[in-house]
């Protein structure tokens, strides 16, 4: 067991050792913070955290947050009497694919573990949350997104899950909540990562060098945003907006990337002179969204802006996963 932690200082990180769950760690480490990350390895990796667990200021606890009551036993034992500032949940089935084949996978992944966490955050007195949500809360609307859209009807379980998440969040603000932030991501690419078009593309060239299959026309064009200025911009939004409920989308400043651009950096990149064959259609899969525009209006006035394009962040996450 790592040394006992102390009072507000401390974070508390569901999804720890995942992709985005692991940067996050870092960068509040690098804060000064003090964190308790929370994994059940369903998708992280131990590997992800091999800085952060150097580090005398953070402990990892293999968790399930469904498993409400040892999980609870557990974050109260390490936390020997102090308190959790900030609940960072991260906690989510990631890979929209396999919640489309079987929905219990986000019924039980994406939405229970906030309904878990929330339920935890009541029983021991932690009132702040912020919450990784997503752009397939918005389902297929021809519009520019922006954070009053609506009517919300997802196209995937994903989405649907996640909206429902946000919902509970917002009852929960009646109920014992003192403040919450939700943080809507787009496509967010980078190392570590576990799933999505790139990895994809990296472990099919690995496996064949002469052809990438790819699912869909390649047309699907949606934005996508670094890892790196997605938790720079989710701490941003902590630090800077203090209303009751705070919600925001984050994307890249500038443009959107088309899959057939992410295909052929790859190829590129990781087996040049390799074939692209797609497989046709609008959508690469079930609940696929194959293009959306993001406004980042809100996110503007409050003062932060990406750096990279859509393009550059893909260009840049290509070589990470090399």
């Amino acid at each position: 067991m790592s040394n006992s932690v102390n009072l507000e200082t401390t974070s508390l990180v569901t999804g720890a050792a995942g992709f985005i769950g692991s940067h996050l760690v870092d960068a509040l480490l690098a804060r000064g913070e003090r964190v308790i990350g929370l994994d059940n390895f369903t998708l992280g990796h131990r590997g992800n955290l091999t800085a952060a667990l150097a580090n005398p200021r953070f402990c990892l606890l293999e968790q399930d947050v469904n498993q409400a009551e040892s999980c609870r036993e557990a974050v109260v034992r390490e936390l020997a009497g102090g308190k959790i500032g900030t609940v960072w949940h991260l906690a989510a089935n990631s890979d929209i694919q396999a919640g489309g084949r079987n929905p219990d996978v986000d019924l039980q992944l994406t939405f229970l573990t906030t309904f878990h966490v929330l339920k935890l955050m009541e029983q021991l007195g932690w009132r702040r949350l912020v919450f990784a949500s997503t752009s397939a809360i918005y389902g297929s609307l021809d519009a520019e997104l922006r954070e009053d859209s609506g009517p919300l009807f997802p196209v995937s379980n994903y989405g649907a899950m996640k909206l429902a998440s946000e919902g509970a969040i917002s009852a929960a603000l009646e109920r014992f909540l003192e403040r919450a932030w939700i943080c809507r991501f787009p496509n967010v690419v980078g190392g570590r990562a576990t799933h999505g078009a790139i990895y994809d593309f990296i472990k099919k060239l690995r496996a064949n060098p002469a052809e990438l299959e790819v699912l869909g026309d390649g047309l699907q064009e949606k934005p996508y945003l670094h890892v790196s200025e997605l938790v720079a911009a989710m701490l941003f939004i902590y630090d800077h907006a203090g209303d009751r409920l705070n919600c925001f989308n984050i994307a890249p400043e500038i443009g959107a990337s088309t899959v057939r651009f992410m295909a052929e950096a790859s190829v590129r990149a990781a087996a040049p002179g390799a074939g692209i064959r797609y497989t046709g259609g609008a959508r690469g899969w079930v609940g696929d969204v194959p293009k959306f525009r993001y406004s980042t209006a809100k996110l503007r006035s409050l003062g932060w802006r990406a750096r990279l394009s859509s393009d550059a962040a893909v260009e840049l996450a290509i070589q990470e996963n090399l």
